[in-house]
């Protein structure tokens, strides 16, 4: 049996109802042998970026694992799978994307995963809720970096 590592998962959705999306993808990431969840942050809505279509709801959460990265990207995909995700083109609109954005002090670069997420920390949607469930990850620089990107925590 392997060590368990902790992860972080981006999670965004802007087709549908992306809270309820958000919200069966956390219960079956949990749900998954070899994977629970131990964080989840606030819920947040940004504009698309690189993209259209309407805003999304994005989240963080915080998992401890005994997969592997690839196995832990597979189990994601399967959930966005079930959810109907579609990949027409790059950035199109989702009912759900699932992203790895770290894995312990892990650095993997292949054709199928880049950890640490490649465009994570250019992104507010992605530094504000990791911040809230574990500052530790996010600098106070790499705050004020996103810091004019519009976005908007959700009660």
């Amino acid at each position: 049996m392997r060590e368990p590592v902790t992860a972080y998962v981006g999670m965004g959705a802007n087709l549908g109802d992306p809270a309820a999306a958000l919200a069966l993808a956390v219960q079956q990431v949990g749900s998954h042998p070899g994977v629970t969840v131990t964080a989840r942050s606030s819920y947040y809505r940004t504009a698309p970026m690189d993209s259209s279509g309407p805003d999304y709801t994005n989240a963080v959460v915080a998992v401890r694992t005994t997969l592997t990265a690839p196995a832990l990207l597979a189990c994601l995909q399967s959930i966005e799978a079930a959810a109907g995700r579609e990949r027409p083109y790059r950035n199109a609109p989702r009912t759900l994307d699932l992203d790895i954005l770290l894995y312990g002090d892990a650095q993997v670069f292949s054709t199928a995963l880049s950890i640490p997420h490649p465009r994570m920390w250019a992104r507010a949607f992605v530094l504000l809720p990791l911040a809230e469930i574990a500052p530790q990850c996010v600098s106070e620089a790499q705050l004020r970096t996103v810091f004019a990107q519009t976005i908007t925590k959700l009660p």
